[in-house]
């Protein structure tokens, strides 16, 4: 079922599936909750509600016309406010994916008694990950948004293909999801890396357990930085995989559903 609520509004378009206990789904930059539809059938099967947004900015959630909104703070506010309207009665398992991992370990480092667990998948939690186009997009944000606004729904189709480490993963469905999230966001959606706090002094105080899954072949953000960061961690545990990029859950679905139902049944 996909509902839309205000909040404080700015209104937030999300779906649920399944009972139970709570896991919240966050997608990464640029994406939507189509992200998960995969794994929201997999946890409501084995006994789960899963919970998944389109964050600010995104899919059907309200897209502010001011590039200024579009800061890091403000989207974890629009999150936060959010999860507090769903009224949860019971700790949360949150899995968050690039900059959703991010937005999921701020939220265990705020809420550490709200937690039950986390699970990163190509998570951004520095700006020293990010690659060398990324970075360029960051320093000049506008012309990033102009790129967006220019590029039409099929050039970003036929982009993601040129990525040899996820096009023989992505279905052709897929894909034209993928670039269709990339024109339903808002183009403001680049100012989003501009600044953000680097959560790397802070991660030493994430006590929850949690479970980390990368593909080595990740071109979007460092694969290096993903060890470094399940060593910091003082709860976690790491699946690295071969030959995938910056997208398992949707290059490798059964394999990371697995990984992820395996972790809560551990929980």
């Amino acid at each position: 079922m996909t509902i839309t609520v205000p909040t404080n509004g700015n209104s937030v378009n999300y779906r649920q599936e399944g009972q139970g206990s709570p896991v919240i789904l966050v997608h990464g930059i640029a994406a939507s909750l189509y992200d998960w539809v995969y794994m929201m059938p997999d946890l409501a099967a084995h006994g789960y509600h899963a919970y998944a947004l389109d964050l600010l900015g995104h899919g059907e959630s309200y897209k502010p016309d001011d590039p200024q909104v579009y800061h890091v703070d403000f989207l974890f506010a629009h999150f936060e406010n959010w999860l507090d309207q769903l009224r949860l009665d019971s700790r949360l398992l949150l899995v968050g994916h690039s900059l959703g991992g991010y937005l999921s370990l701020r939220y265990a480092l705020r809420f550490p008694e709200r937690m039950r667990g986390l699970v990163l998948i190509d998570p951004f939690y520095t700006i020293n990950q990010l690659s060398p186009l990324l970075r360029l997009v960051r320093r000049r944000p506008h012309l990033g948004a102009k790129a967006m606004k220019a590029a039409p729904e099929w050039l970003i189709n036929a982009i993601l293909g040129w990525d040899p480490s996820s096009a023989a993963d992505f279905s052709p469905a897929a894909r034209q999801q993928i670039a269709n999230d990339y024109k339903r966001a808002s183009p403001h959606f680049v100012y989003l890396t501009r600044e953000v706090p680097d959560l790397t002094p802070s991660l030493h105080r994430v006590e929850v357990p949690t479970l980390v899954i990368w593909g080595e072949r990740d071109y979007t953000l460092k694969p290096e930085t993903f060890q470094r960061l399940v060593e910091q961690l003082p709860k976690a545990c790491s699946h690295p995989i071969p030959e995938c990029g910056h997208q398992p859950h949707i290059g490798k679905p059964g394999l990371v559903d697995r990984l992820v139902l395996d972790f809560l049944e551990e929980l």
